[in-house]
């Protein structure tokens, strides 16, 4: 008796495994109009159904009821009446949700996404909210942006009032974060020494460094606290070239951190389903596989532009890039679709080499935020050039007297709503 026991129980760890084994992402989308391949910034789930997705480049949001094999879209920037970017969604449940943008609006629904109506109660109005997370039955917390100056934002009512804490004494810039509790959370950005992850266990009325990348001009752009053991944390860094993007992995809930390479240097989207298999991916990547934690990486040849990976449990998952994306055992019957990385911006220098004045241009075929950086050869950051706020579809001229730099190659980087990119220039 024993003996077959022990036949049957292997047969059936034989078919969990091959299960478990079967699980593939797949694209979502067959109902959703995305002209140009714009990405997804994010998207949510309260269960395995019920969702929501934000376009950015659109400003659309859309919702599922059926786990992403159909999309209703239910609010876009003609309905609000303005040129908006949408970074962010997050829902209390299944009527409150939040939506952030990267054009100083924040919007709040109380009927499932239905209707969206202006927060206009926070002092003083955030500039942007580029991270959103809520926690227990009535906290959110948010965060912005990629752009200097960096703030989080609270409420501990379901968003019926609001706290702005400043946050500029930690960082210039914050991308996501991330609560436990409602008192214990992480949220990550960068500093002026480089990607940074900071910890608040009073509800963000203060906050320790607990990670620093110490390469200025990196952020850390998401983290994931492991669903299964939350002293596990991962977050992705974006990188500059010709520096390598990285994971960056803790098993003791911050105290202490291992770096691994990623496969690419523009890093974005992290998910783990356990502490050795998860996926990375960013604006020029599709997913990337580990199965050791980070150590090595297999393309997956699936997917581009992502930014978010959103994990429910270990067969079910979904993703935000140029399309929706999920990870499941069920053939979806979706056929992919000829995706394309971000269309980059329009830069053309005015001379290459210079003398002294560098001068360029750059045509926006939108309203935008635009950071611009310069980096040497070795991807040392040297110092920020402007950062510019763009209002409409536009042709702009640049120009900066880089006279005190030695003779050498240079690279100006550009950071936008869409993405980030270098252009190389030398200097005589």
């Amino acid at each position: 008796m024993f003996y077959y026991r022990r036949v049957i129980l292997f047969f059936c760890f034989l078919c969990i495994i091959k299960t478990y084994a079967q699980a593939s992402w797949q694209p979502l989308i067959n109902s959703i109009s995305n002209i140009n391949n714009q990405r997804f910034d994010d998207v949510f789930f309260i269960n395995e159904n019920l969702g929501w997705a934000a376009n950015g480049y659109y400003a659309a949001v859309y919702k599922t009821i059926d786990g992403g094999k159909n999309w209703t879209e239910q609010l876009n920037e003609s309905i609000l009446g303005g040129n908006y970017y949408f970074r962010n969604i997050e829902f209390l449940n299944e009527n409150i949700g939040f939506l952030g943008t990267l054009n100083g609006k924040f919007f709040k629904t109380i009927d499932g996404g239905n209707n969206w109506t202006l927060v206009s109660n926070i002092s003083p109005n955030p500039h942007a909210i580029c991270g959103l997370d809520a926690v227990g039955p009535s906290t959110i917390y948010g965060c912005g942006a990629y752009f200097t100056p960096a703030h989080i934002i609270k409420s501990s009512d379901s968003g019926e009032t609001w706290q702005f804490i400043n946050m500029s004494a930690y960082a210039n810039a914050l991308v996501e974060i991330n609560f436990l509790t409602e008192d214990i959370g992480f949220v990550s950005g960068r500093s002026s020494n480089g990607g940074t992850i900071l910890k608040t266990t009073d509800g963000g009325a203060s906050w320790t460094e607990i990670f620093n990348s110490n390469i200025v001009g990196e952020y850390v752009w998401k983290l994931q606290l492991l669903e299964s053991n939350p002293n596990v944390i991962f977050g992705s860094i974006a990188a500059v070239t010709p520096n390598s993007g990285k994971l960056v992995k803790s098993t003791d809930d911050g105290l202490t951190w291992t770096s691994y390479d990623a496969p690419e240097t523009e890093i974005q989207a992290v998910g783990f389903i356990d502490e050795n298999h998860g996926w990375m991916g960013g604006h020029s990547t599709g997913f990337y596989e580990t199965l050791n934690g980070g150590q090595t990486w297999t393309n997956l040849n699936i997917g581009s532009n992502l930014n978010r990976i959103f994990i429910i449990s270990p067969t079910l998952a979904y993703a935000s890039g140029t399309s929706l994306y999920k990870y499941t055992e069920t053939p979806l019957g979706i056929e992919p679709f000829g995706e394309k990385n971000r269309t980059k911006l329009n830069t053309s220098l005015k001379s290459n080499p210079i003398e002294s004045i560098l001068e360029f241009s750059i045509v926006f075929e939108s309203d935008d935020n635009l950071l611009m950086e310069l980096y040497d050869v070795n991807g040392k950051f040297i110092r920020q050039l402007a950062r510019d706020i763009i209002l409409s579809k536009t042709k702009k001229d640049y120009t900066f007297n880089l006279e005190d730099l030695p003779s050498g190659t240079y690279f100006i980087n550009l950071h936008n709503n869409t993405g980030r990119e270098s252009v190389k220039f030398i200097k005589k």
